[in-house]
């Protein structure tokens, strides 16, 4: 069992999601996070090689991290899901509520060019 809480990697304004390819081969990105309950949230594009390799390997590692992806503190192991449209939705609402202007324009945007189901959210528990 960890002594971290969700709360600690998901913090900060970005989180270093780190996902797995078929050979075993990490990937990191930054992504923006948000708390749910107690586990963390995820809003990314539905075609993305993150969804791809979430969906056949769900152990990732995430950390706080800049923008840049540059890690800022421990990585830690948790399992990621693809989420159902109402859980997207709903970490749409989050997302737009935690980065402001910047967060709705980015989901408007978002929308205009993928439309509303162009986008999944990852459901993060450690």
């Amino acid at each position: 069992m960890h002594d971290r809480t969700p709360a600690e990697p998901g913090a900060g304004k970005y989180l270093l999601l780190t996902s797995y390819r078929g050979n075993g081969t990490p990937v990191a990105t930054p992504v923006w996070v948000v708390r749910d309950g107690d586990a963390l949230g995820v809003w990314t594009p539905a075609g993305s090689w993150k969804v791809k390799r979430i969906r056949n390997r769900a152990d990732v590692l995430v950390g706080p991290c800049d923008a840049r992806g540059n890690p800022t503190g421990d990585q830690v192991p948790a399992t990621a899901v693809i989420c159902d449209p109402a859980t997207t939705a709903r970490y749409r609402k989050l997302i737009a509520r935690k980065y402001g202007l910047t967060g709705r324009l980015t989901l408007l945007g978002s929308r205009l060019r993928r439309g509303v189901n162009g986008t999944v959210g990852i459901r993060v528990t450690l």
